[in-house]
């Protein structure tokens, strides 16, 4: 065992390392070789979808002594997008860093990651990758459905559809406050299939996480079933030598990629999955996405595609389901390795309008997440189509251009502002290094005197990302990003934009003469960040294509420790 270079050294190492650990109690008996598994806590009341992982821990505690291991939990940072600024993003990397060297620098012969909310799961799963110590994931599951006024209402979802009710005057301040209650009822992350709920069934798709895990919701018992399942699991897989670099096989994300769009799920996942490919040496590319998702049909009616909810996923009967369907129709590797180290079984689907067949889908092959190309996006772009409105997948409309989202904040709600509903809407500014941190700004609302007109679309284009939650024919991860020099940065008000998505094309009909001549006077925007976190991450982060990971950390490090001072 990796732990025995500390419990199990002689001398004056090895009694400074037990006998600070029996401190806590802990009995002579636990260090007789047996594994040390290490319990990675993201709880925070300062991240509401973690909040709960501190109780999920004691039930994985408890599979872990089951199994015969000696479990250790220990807090990581928590990086919620419902509260942290400018974006929970800006500090993925700084979790997964925290993450991996925690891994290291501890006597852990294998690790439990605990994650919740969106950037969480991502950052988990990078940073003990790059150490590759046996390691599974369990995410903190959904909340309970929202209700309100006898319906349901989704997370994140609604809060998009209350904003556009309450500027078309159907909806009062008053209503609003106590709808947004009736929409978080419970602990977990989103319910509807935003990102939380996307990473956390892809991290079930890359076979990182326990069949059937993903989906149960937080406060369902068998939530901590789960939990003390993957605990008793963890054992083996260190005895196994189960390492993620084992699992996280091209195979794997493939699976995950194609996984992703039969649940409908976030455009945000391309850009972890992108960073986690990474991480493991595996080549992935933006147009992977759209090349293996082309043939698979949209299977899962959930918001903000649909209509249901995570919990009606679960109990329809949730990933293991999309898994059989997709094996079924020939569209997934069933050769891969997962954490239980056995083949998948078939799962049985208890309800056909939740989880749709491929005979019979919601939404019909082609329907998933596009990835564009052209001269306004040399790298790439994402759509995700389910989301958008058929009728503007494709457009060609006049450019009104905001450097920032803020700048179109101001003025979103004038009445002169120069918009039609052929107006293509560009924000810029919001990249990983323009902002920074490349956050979920890309979708801002509908001008309002368009939507007093009932107009609830437009095209909208941007170097940011959006929730995974929202909805809406919004283009997102333009790279390269303005801040960097690319063609966003050059994009003047009324010049003419063309979104052609059955092409995966996006263009700006500017003569490359003009272009040329813009691009010759621009100057790149100075950073005000001259020290700290931040000036790192402006220094070293890639692009949206690449994963917008820190370049320094690509690959696997492994888990020596460099020097040991005892």
């Amino acid at each position: 065992m990796r732990s025995a270079a500390w419990f199990g050294a002689s001398g004056r190492a090895g009694m400074i390392h037990r006998s600070w650990m029996r401190s806590q109690g802990f009995g002579p008996e636990v260090f007789d070789g047996r594994p040390v598994i290490g319990i990675a806590v993201s709880a925070s009341e300062l991240a509401p979808c973690n909040v709960h992982l501190d109780r999920v821990a004691e039930a994985v505690k408890r599979g872990v002594w089951q199994a015969g291991g000696f479990p250790l939990a220990f807090p990581t940072m928590a990086t919620g997008e419902t509260l942290m600024r400018p974006t929970a993003m800006l500090y993925r990397n700084l979790m997964a860093m925290e993450v991996e060297e925690l891994i290291r620098a501890n006597p852990l012969d294998g690790v439990v990651l605990l994650s919740g909310c969106d950037k969480t799961t991502p950052a988990m799963l990078m940073g003990a990758a790059s150490v590759d110590l046996p390691a599974v994931m369990v995410t903190g599951g959904p909340m309970l459905n929202g209700k309100f006024r006898g319906g349901d209402v989704g997370s994140g979802t609604h809060v998009w559809k209350f904003e556009e009710e309450l500027k078309a005057g159907r909806m009062t301040e008053e209503e609003c406050f106590f709808a947004e209650g009736c929409m978080a009822r419970s602990n977990g992350h989103c319910m509807t299939m935003g990102t939380a709920s996307t990473m956390a069934c892809l991290a079930e798709a890359l076979g990182m996480q326990l069949p059937g895990s993903a989906t149960w919701p937080a406060v369902d018992a068998r939530r901590f079933e789960t939990a003390q399942a993957a605990g008793q699991r963890i054992v083996a897989m260190v005895g196994e030598d189960l390492r993620p670099s084992r699992i996280l096989t091209r195979a794997a994300f493939e699976n995950a990629i194609r996984v992703n769009a039969a649940i409908g799920g976030s455009t945000n996942a391309i850009v972890h999955l992108l960073a986690l490919a990474g991480r493991v040496g595996v080549p992935l590319a933006m147009r992977d996405f759209d090349e293996l998702g082309r043939a698979v049909p949209t299977l899962v009616n959930l918001m903000p595609s649909g209509r249901f909810l995570m919990e009606d996923f679960c109990y329809a009967g949730g990933v293991p389901v999309v898994l059989t369907r997709l094996a079924e129709a020939g569209l997934l590797h069933t050769d891969v390795r997962t954490v239980t180290g056995k083949p998948r079984e078939p799962a049985e689907c208890w309800n056909d309008e939740v989880i749709t067949t491929v005979e019979a889908p919601f939404q019909p092959p082609g329907t998933g997440t596009a990835v564009l190309t052209g001269n306004l996006a040399p790298e790439g772009a994402v759509l995700k189509q389910s989301a958008a409105s058929p009728e503007l997948l494709t457009h060609t409309g006049p450019a009104l251009v905001f450097d920032t989202a803020e700048d179109y904040h101001r003025v979103a709600d004038d009445p002169g502002l120069p918009v039609t509903p052929d107006t293509v809407l560009v924000i810029r500014g919001a990249g990983p290094k323009g902002y920074p941190g490349m956050p979920e700004v890309a979708n801002v609302p509908v001008p309002k005197k368009l939507i007093e007109r009932g107009i609830t679309d437009v095209v909208r284009i941007c170097d940011g990302r959006m929730s995974g939650t929202g909805y809406g024919t919004v283009v997102l991860h333009v790279s390269p990003e303005s801040a960097v020099g690319g063609p966003l940065a050059l994009v003047r008000t009324g010049d003419r934009i063309t979104l052609d998505t059955p092409a995966r094309q996006l263009t700006l009909h500017v003569p490359d003469d003009e272009l040329a001549a813009r691009r010759a006077a621009w100057t790149p925007p100075e950073s005000p960040y001259r020290s700290g976190y931040t000036w790192l991450y402006r220094e070293h982060v890639t692009q949206a294509h690449l994963g917008a990971d820190f370049d320094f950390l690509h690959g696997t490090r492994g888990s020596a420790v460099p020097r040991d001072s005892h």
